[in-house]
């Protein structure tokens, strides 16, 4: 190697493979002038190459890089530090609306008299459409195809915007869809591990990281991949040039010893870890794996714990490179030069992990010997809710009383099903989905699931008819090797065809049930289960008509599907009647690990990927068949359209930013509760026709059964708003009593639904404010989660914690999070939701500090209350400023 330049601790040296040449930014160089950081986290490792690459002396600084070294002391920091990713991933949802915000930019810059053409992509943005299709058809070998179809009839309009906007922005792709889930797709095809640029001649290297606009984004961490969940609104602004400033995280080390016990799953290891990470409290926090465990575990097992993060609640779950992430690169089809720079760039940066090396030092640590792990499922409603699979049952019975108030006699009933010959109780699954990208990327539990399913088959047991069952493969090389391996027949024998290949149930997409099964539920007010192999189980998520949901490997989601029930005991109970009359228990047809060892050896080879991959961008015919306007700078918005509409965030503006004042005489939107999720706040799921977004689709023409979901329309501001609050289990503490997006207006005490209370205090010109317990935000990023609290004129949210995403996103769309100090809640303060609240201190605004909330009650008294502003950074102060990060963007590009 040879040394190429230098400045200030920035040593530029080169690195030859296969006789090309290769620039990079040495860490080892770095180590000389810096001191010894041999034993930093990898993690860290990453953001002190980021720093030193684009070190400036302005954004990018060497304080920047001290202050990473200097983390070691305490293994702590509140220091920040800038951030810029590799590259952008998004998926449709979230993408469509960050589509529009560049279209909207674009508008902005027209009318700010600067040159549209400016507002593209800085970086590369990959976009997997994978969020849009729903299981309306099961069951069936058409399942596919139906599904496909109804997919396209319902978003060709969403489509073809992205297909124009495809076109329109530089360095900007498309994955189209029916292909595979994003984070899938970007694990086995797109992510590098070392990403290339060239620049004046030569090519860098330097590590792949990103940004991605679904928490899950995570799961690349598997594969040593820096990167994490980001609202679209920052997604954007990093995409358009601008740094990310963030706190140098904590780095939690989880040392993994031992090997998994036979009949124990990936599946039941992930949600081990996310129960003790939950409970360790590592939100906001890096979490690092290391240990001897690592020397043979799987990478495809790395991925599905990496993919858990958003439920543990880490920013990410990183996995460093080592020879097992070299064997998944060969496996999955890169390129063999791509692999050996990725071995050689990293061991010439020492972030390659070797067997028995020195390990790195931590903020702290936790451990777990894998072979403790024992076979579990996790629910009734949040994914760190662990049971061992013995004692499902009895969490289950005890959760009728306990958390569905469903006492004594009542539990026992059984519900005639109109028109059939069975029956339905508290606890039947009617849902059995193998779902998410965080199993069907694990090619083990995929191949168990069909091996159980072949033994089942054999045997003639029969799913239970009243379960809707689905597959939907988080890409097409999982069906190239369930074919190869010939368990696709078995899977389909029992109802587990192909419906689609994207996100489905894990994201509400699990269609409708049938009618009569429906209206059993909902005449008996029977508490029904669902059993999916995905990451998210959170109230109203799955179906509307489950209150019950569980997370499950996939072998385990077709047993339960044979089961029916949570009401038996599905590791003692029979799992059914064979064709000969005997009883078959879940023993009898769980494959053994030598099985699957087996089948995956002849099954799962180079080509199955390369093949799955192979013209990855040409899509189907009907994505082929769009109709797209090409060759225009703006987009020319359709103002009769339910789909995509102009947003209003640029409108009126001005070159610099308006003085930002006291929020005074505000009122109160909402008093929520602990544990409000994003799909809480965000609209998601079905469109209800008496809700303000139904009413909304109704005037505009759109028939019911047309309405689509939340996630299709992100890209109409119209009906987010209208669906933000709006989720049928949130409950607001003002009136209650009451499930559902309900408030109050005051001083009259009118009750309504939230859209129409905001409005009317808009018309008022009255400010908002809303109130949370703990973990206020936590789940997805979803920005709709930011972006339709301020379009209800929302200006601050207090709660006594946050989850990382949403605080960042409620900044981003020039919202104030305020934290409650230790001890004071809305429940201390005796809140009722008919106070006035001002929030003094913003005209003084300062990363973190301390601001009075006065409270005025009716009887005219005040109160004062310090909370912590909750802006964490200089950059962030400027974003609010300015009234959110795009304006901020817009007015520096202007």
């Amino acid at each position: 190697m040879k040394l190429i330049g230098q400045d200030n601790l920035k040593t530029c040296k080169t690195l030859e493979v296969d006789g090309k040449t290769y620039h990079y930014f040495s860490l080892v160089e770095a180590e000389k002038k810096l001191g010894n950081f041999r034993r930093l986290p990898n993690t860290l490792k990453v953001l002190l190459e980021n720093v030193l690459r684009f070190e400036n002396g302005q954004s990018f600084t060497v304080d920047n890089a001290k202050a990473i070294i200097g983390w070691q002391k305490n293994h702590h920091s509140q220091s920040e530090v800038p951030f810029r990713p590799s590259r952008i991933l998004m998926q449709d949802f979230t993408g469509v609306p960050a589509v529009v915000d560049l279209a909207a930019m674009r508008e902005g810059m027209t009318q700010l008299k600067g040159d549209p053409q400016k507002v593209n992509p800085l970086i590369p943005v990959n976009l997997v459409i994978d969020h849009s299709v729903m299981v309306d058809k099961f069951g069936s070998d058409a399942a596919l195809k139906e599904n496909i179809t109804l997919e396209f009839e319902r978003n060709a309009e969403r489509y073809a915007f992205l297909r124009w906007g495809q076109e329109a922005f530089k360095g900007f792709s498309v994955v189209p869809p029916d292909t595979g889930i994003c984070h899938q797709v970007n694990l086995e095809h797109i992510a590098k591990v070392v990403w290339l640029r060239d620049e004046d001649g030569k090519t860098y290297a330097y590590p792949d990281t990103l940004f991605g606009t679904d928490s899950h984004t995570t799961m690349v961490n598997g594969l040593g991949v820096l990167g994490w969940g980001v609202g679209g609104i920052e997604a954007e602004a990093a995409m358009l040039g601008q740094p990310i400033t963030m706190l140098i995280p904590d780095v939690i080390g989880f040392r993994l010893t031992g090997k998994l016990a036979k009949g124990v799953t990936a599946t039941d290891l992930v949600l081990t870890i996310t129960q003790m990470l939950r409970k360790k409290g590592v939100v906001g926090k890096f979490v690092e794996f290391y240990g001897p465990a690592l020397d043979h575990l799987p990478l495809y097992t790395r991925a599905t714990i990496a993919n858990m993060a958003p439920e543990y609640g880490a920013t990410c779950g990183f996995f460093p490179v080592d020879q097992q992430a070299l064997d998944y690169l060969k496996l999955t089809g890169r390129d063999d030069h791509q692999i050996k720079l990725v071995e050689a760039y990293l061991k010439a940066q020492g972030m390659f992990r070797e067997a028995n090396a020195e390990e790195p030092e931590f903020t702290d640590t936790l451990e777990l010997d894998i072979g403790n792990v024992v076979p579990s499922i996790s629910g009734p409603r949040r994914p760190q809710d662990r049971i061992s699979l013995s004692d499902a049952t009895s969490a289950f019975v005890k959760e009728l009383s306990s958390g569905f108030h469903v006492e004594g006699k009542d539990q026992d009933v059984a519900c005639a099903v109109a028109g059939k010959d069975f029956k339905l109780e508290h606890g039947s699954v009617v849902i059995a989905a193998i779902t998410s990208c965080t199993n069907t990327s694990n090619t083990e539990v995929m191949i168990a699931a069909g091996l159980l399913a072949k033994k089942a088959h054999a045997l003639g047991l029969k799913r239970k008819p009243w379960v809707k069952t689905s597959l939907a493969p988080g890409s097409k090389v999982v069906t190239e090797y369930l074919e190869k391996a010939g368990l696709i027949p078995s899977l389909d024998a029992l109802g587990f065809n192909i419906v689609g290949y994207g996100c489905t149930t894990c994201i509400g997409n699990s269609g409708p049930l049938a009618p009569e099964i429906v209206d059993t539920i909902e005449n008996n007010n029977l508490v029904a289960t669902a059993v999916l192999s995905g990451n998210r189980n959170f109230e109203g998520r799955i179906s509307p008509n489950v209150r019950a949901n569980y997370l499950a490997s996939p072998p385990l989601v077709v047993a339960y599907a044979l089961l029916g029930t949570l009401r038996k005991d599905i590791t003692k109970d029979p799992i059914g009647v064979s064709k000969d009359g005997k009883e078959i228990y879940l023993h009898d047809i769980w494959p053994s690990t030598e099985e699957i060892k087996e089948v995956m050896a002849a099954a799962i080879t180079r080509e199955e990927f390369r093949k799955g991959y192979d013209n990855i961008s040409k899509g189907t015919v009907e994505w082929q068949r769009l109709a797209v306007a090409t060759g225009s700078q703006t987009y020319d918005w359709d103002s009769k359209s339910t789909y995509v509409r102009n947003p209003p965030y640029f409108e009126g503006m001005k070159q610099h930013p308006e003085a930002r004042h006291d929020i005074k005489g505000a009122r109160i939107l909402a008093l929520l509760g602990d544990n409000v999720t994003t799909d809480h706040i965000s609209p998601a799921g079905s469109i209800r026709k008496d809700s303000p977004a139904g009413r909304y689709l109704t005037e505009h023409g759109v028939r019911v059964e047309d309405f689509n979901s939340y996630g299709s329309r992100r890209g109409n501001h119209e009906v987010m708003m209208r669906g933000t609050f709006a989720n049928i289990r949130i409950r607001n503490e003002m009136v209650p009593g009451v499930e559902g997006g309900y408030s109050k207006h005051y001083p009259d005490g009118k009750e309504g639904a939230i859209y129409d209370v905001a409005m009317e205090y808009q018309k008022e010109n009255t400010p908002l404010v809303v109130f949370g317990g703990k973990e206020y935000g936590m789940g997805s990023s979803r920005d709709w989660a930011a972006k339709g609290t301020t379009l209800l004129g929302v200006k601050a949210v207090i709660a006594e914690s946050f989850e990382r995403i949403h605080r960042s996103n409620l900044v981003g769309m020039g919202v104030l999070p305020l934290l409650f100090e230790e001890g004071t809640t809305r429940k201390t303060l005796g809140l009722k939701g008919d106070e006035k609240i001002d929030i003094l201190g913003i005209e003084t605004l300062k990363p973190r500090q301390k601001m009075i909330m006065r409270i005025t009650r009716n009887d005219g008294s005040h109160q004062d209350i310090p909370v912590i502003c909750r802006v964490d950074t200089q950059e962030e102060v400027e974003y609010y400023r300015n009234g959110g990060i795009l304006p901020y963007v817009l007015r520096l590009m202007a």
